[in-house]
């Protein structure tokens, strides 16, 4: 069965809900350097990676249009990766393997396996091309429960013992990393997250990102694409940070699709885009 209904979410990437489900490319407050804009997608830059890292303002549709057309020329070309998706989260990895066995286009997946969060309309290229030339879509985040559960109990509370050993989750985070973190989460919030809910939130984004590079080392042998939102692909305090503690070291690029700021260091390629127009994202924490 074909479906054709239209699924839009506009949950902003700054409420706490929101970063509890899984939003490190989501709005921030308005930079004031102006962007060029890409018209026209470039050739892809350098050769497939075992792991392709491809980085999202959520709601920025010239990102979205560009990371695909730049994702397609490397299909067309015959790479072949698993498509590994931060908006499918790992518990529902079933529905999603049923979905792809029984739909013929994006939009039967995308009404199988939705949630609420997400614009899916943004994705529904992505999806369509895996669908095409049958790569397999992979389930790449937290469930808003299991965010949760990392909140109240810490970061190991997801992961089984050996993960815990493999990524050294026994030991204190690196304070360059735990401190990177809290100042993206504060800052993505406008200064305004009470102080009590700081540490909690900096353990879910970790235990997100361990996830995804914990996901991305499971489809081994074969090559994998990362599509989230930047943050969650810097190379800096990212899935990059933790994807080569464990052997074989892996070939990583990452690819960040940004509006205007101060990007040095984090990405090995970024894209430049015009800012999305969008309300003030820190108008809801100054009525609070």
């Amino acid at each position: 069965m074909m479906y054709r209904l239209r699924f839009m979410c506009g949950a902003s990437a700054l409420a706490t809900l929101a970063l509890l489900s899984g939003c490190a490319g989501g709005a921030r407050p308005a930079a004031t350097a102006a962007a060029p804009t890409a018209e026209a997608a470039p050739a892809p830059q350098g050769a497939n990676p075992q792991v392709l890292l491809l980085g999202e303002v959520h709601d920025n549709r010239q990102g979205h249009r560009l990371r695909y057309e730049l994702l397609r020329q490397r299909v067309e070309a015959g790479w072949r990766p698993a498509i590994v998706m931060e908006q499918f989260d790992r518990e529902n990895q079933d529905v999603l393997d049923q979905a792809q066995k029984g739909c013929l286009d994006a939009q039967c997946v995308i009404q199988l396996v939705h949630g609420p969060r997400w614009d899916w309309q943004l994705y529904y290229p992505v999806i369509q091309l895996a669908l095409t030339y049958h790569l397999p879509l992979v389930a790449g985040n937290l469930s808003r429960a299991d965010a949760s559960r990392v909140v109240r109990d810490g970061i190991q509370a997801t992961f089984d013992p050996q993960s815990i050993r493999d990524y050294r989750l026994d030991q204190a985070i690196p304070a360059d990393l735990r401190a990177a973190q809290q100042h993206e989460i504060e800052v993505g919030h406008c200064g305004m997250l009470p102080a009590m809910m700081v540490d909690g939130m900096v353990n879910a984004q970790l235990a997100r990102d361990l996830w995804m590079a914990k996901i991305i080392r499971d489809q081994r042998p074969r090559d994998v694409v990362l599509i989230a939102g930047n943050g969650h692909v810097r190379k800096d305090i990212g899935v990059a940070r933790w994807l080569n503690l464990i052997e074989p070291i892996l070939t990583v690029r990452a690819e960040g699709y940004v509006e205007p700021g101060d990007h040095a260091g984090r990405y090995d390629q970024t894209y430049a885009l015009s800012t999305q127009e969008r309300p003030d994202p820190c108008a809801k924490f100054r009525k609070k």
